[in-house]
């Protein structure tokens, strides 16, 4: 029986991804997304995380979803590399292609990898980018996108259908909300397009729920943040 409804719940283990509603659910967040008019254009969305953790990666794993083929947007590091220092060595706006030459009114910001030495972005150096954006009193939206999901479950990596039915990514997801303290419903588990050449429906629907999600949340931020201008301007 063919399931057409795609769903994220750990405790039953949901998570449907047959042929056909694979690509009638990618389908379905591609026009979304194509069909999304924000009021403030772009929306820019800053990724960080530690040095390795596949920030570029995921750029181009968007990219390539979104055009349905493969592309390099931001440079990445190799597969196995040694090399301990970030492929991302400055603050890099990464505008999202459409098929017809124009662009998706959403940009990633791709800043160096966090670390605790020298050599990468340091926490401070962001609290600087942030506050040149938005107002000091005003809170910023934060998700996790845990990737390299199929590095940490062999069952996963076998068959990304089970991703949501894997016990070991579970409690990632619960151990990173415990941590950083971020909801569990914010926290997307992600497979990056790496070494594959051919498409996967599949890798595609988790990736592009994942953006739908972080998408509508910055633009619901947006709003936010300028129906507040608007109220303070008519209080002065």
């Amino acid at each position: 029986m063919e399931q057409a409804t795609l769903l994220r719940d750990f405790e039953n283990g949901k998570f449907f991804f047959f042929s056909t509603s694979s690509y009638r659910g990618k389908e379905k967040i591609l026009k979304d997304l194509r069909d999304l008019n924000p009021n403030l254009k772009p929306l820019k969305i800053l990724l960080y995380g530690p040095t390795g953790s596949g920030k570029s990666c995921f750029i181009n794993t968007v990219q390539r979803v979104l055009l349905g083929r493969n592309a390099i947007s931001a440079l990445e590091s190799s597969a196995g590399s040694a090399s301990e220092k970030s492929f991302t060595v400055s603050i890099k706006t990464h505008k999202m292609k459409k098929h017809e030459g124009e662009y998706y009114p959403f940009v990633f910001c791709d800043i160096m990898g966090l670390k605790a030495n020298s050599g990468g972005i340091q926490t401070e150096d962001i609290i600087k980018v942030l506050k040149g954006h938005i107002l000091d009193d005003y809170e910023t939206f934060q998700v996790i996108v845990l990737t390299k999901v199929d590095k940490a479950c062999d069952m996963v990596n076998r068959d990304s259908r089970k991703l949501y039915h894997s016990r070991k990514i579970r409690e990632k997801v619960e151990e990173s909300s415990l941590s950083l303290g971020i909801p569990v419903n914010n926290i997307y588990p992600v497979k990056n397009y790496h070494v594959e050449i051919t498409e996967d429906a599949n890798i595609d629907v988790i990736i592009l729920m994942a953006l739908r999600d972080i998408v509508y949340f910055a633009n619901d931020y947006a709003e936010r943040f300028y129906e507040d201008q608007e109220k303070h301007c008519t209080i002065n």
